[in-house]
């Protein structure tokens, strides 16, 4: 089993990063290659030219109207790119639904029932 390859079997250890420190070995690879902020795709990494003040001043703003008109295109191409159920998996999903909420139900009026009897024995009411 210790024969076996397992993941981050490839990456140094502290020892072995220490002793390449310790060596004065500057010819790494790594360290040529361009420094990254990280954050995946979701961090839009700025160039010069977006920072330029005339980059701002051609953007062209929309009226009130056009602002609606295109709240109203997005939601149209984002409901284009749903993917409907058919109506036999409609039917199931609502049956489903409507099972366990039935269900759930049935599961809370008992024991509403069963606390309110319980609270009136020990508070001494009529049972």
């Amino acid at each position: 089993m210790a024969d076996k390859d397992r993941p981050g079997d490839d990456v140094p250890g502290d020892d072995e990063l220490l002793a390449d420190a310790a060596d004065g070995d500057d010819t790494d690879e790594a360290a040529d290659a361009p420094v990254s902020r990280g954050g995946g795709t979701a961090v839009a990494e700025r160039t010069k030219d977006d920072e330029t003040p005339k980059a701002k001043k051609e953007r062209k703003r929309t009226g009130f109207f056009g602002r609606i008109g295109g709240f109203f295109r997005e939601v149209v191409s984002e409901l284009r790119k749903v993917i409907w159920p058919t109506r036999k998996e409609l039917l199931t999903y609502t049956g489903v639904v409507i099972a366990f909420v039935t269900v759930m139900t049935a599961i809370v009026a008992v024991l509403d029932y069963g606390f309110g009897k319980g609270i009136l024995y020990a508070l001494g009411g009529k049972s």
